[in-house]
């Protein structure tokens, strides 16, 4: 049977983040997160990101706050059932994240040495 579409044809999906700083991004990503690295060259590094990758390589433009969103317009997700765990993890590697509560949920947001917006959410989706 001919498939009727591109994630029939796909075998897993991934996000390319371009870095000015990358060392301090893989850094972080690596090591302040905890995703496993799952390539390593020296202008880009792929991590496991859930059921797809992150790869970050260099070539982005950074800056020292959070980028606007008409600059970034993208949010790096983290879904969790265990946002606690979670927040206390971020803050005792020195980020400063305080939960947001709404009405389909709660966030967590915070964001990587170049400034791209990250955020835990949670509940996690389900079926994700």
């Amino acid at each position: 049977m001919k498939p009727t579409s591109i994630s029939e044809l796909t075998a897993e999906f991934g996000v390319i983040l371009f870095t000015e700083n990358f060392e301090l991004c893989v850094q972080f990503y690596e090591h302040t997160l905890g995703l496993q690295v799952i390539e390593r060259t020296p202008d880009l590094v792929s991590f496991r990101f859930g059921s797809s990758y992150l790869m970050v390589e260099r070539g982005g433009h950074g800056s020292p706050t959070q980028k606007p969103r008409r600059q970034n317009p993208c949010v790096l997700r983290f879904n969790t059932d265990d946002m606690d765990t979670a927040i206390e993890l971020l803050n005792a590697n020195g980020l400063d994240v305080q939960p947001q509560t709404f009405d389909w949920g709660t966030i967590a947001a915070f964001t990587d040495p170049d400034g791209n917006l990250c955020e835990l959410k949670s509940p996690a989706l389900v079926g994700a």
